[in-house]
């Protein structure tokens, strides 16, 4: 039977791997101009309000169920087209390519892009911290989606989609729609009218 090279590398290897992504991530956020953790001065676990300048720079928001449910779909689409890699290389793929996100996403192309089409008009970007909070977040969807049922990871995704939409007006699918192609009506709704 042939072994391939990814086959030899041990899962404690791969965890290194996935650390050593998050550190160059990091320094790559840092080296954008990104603040280190809130302006504010402080760390909160939690930060319920959207509409301030503290969203997005703590360890959790409103947006974390987004990174959970990244982290299932990451796990589902290396489970469908990568199924023979081993899960330490899944999980770093999936890593990188969030972290690739996330650092897009911290662009001034997309900064600026929320701020013209949707209700982030105070939106700068995220923390560092936030951001690497961020992807923690999606590797808990990616554990999870390994652990449970398909049913479940459906249930959960359509859950925490409809919860945060209640309560914020707005979860991954808005977030998308919102930054392809925004809706006026949507726009309205989203900042209360």
């Amino acid at each position: 039977m042939n072994t391939f090279w990814y086959d030899r590398i041990s899962l404690k290897h791969y965890i290194g791997i996935s650390i050593l992504l998050l550190v160059v991530f990091a320094i790559t956020l840092f080296a954008m101009g990104h603040v280190l953790i809130c302006e504010c001065g402080y760390v909160k676990l939690w930060h319920g309000v959207t509409h301030s300048s503290q969203n997005s720079q703590h360890i959790s928001d409103w947006y974390t169920f987004s990174h959970i449910i990244h982290g299932f779909a990451f796990y589902g689409l290396l489970w469908l087209f990568g199924r023979r890699l081993p899960i330490g290389l899944r999980l770093a793929l999936a890593i990188f390519a969030e972290a690739s996100w996330e650092i897009f996403e911290n662009s001034d192309f997309i900064i600026n892009r929320y701020r013209e089409a949707t209700i982030s008009l105070d939106y700068y970007g995220d923390s560092i911290l936030n951001s690497v909070a961020d992807v923690i977040w999606m590797v808990v969807g990616f554990v999870a989606a390994r652990r449970l049922p398909m049913w479940s990871i459906l249930a959960l995704t359509a859950l925490m989609e409809v919860f945060v939409g209640y309560w914020i007006r707005d979860n991954l699918l808005l977030n998308i729609v919102m930054l392809l192609y925004p809706f006026e009506a949507v726009l309205r709704w989203q900042a209360g009218g």
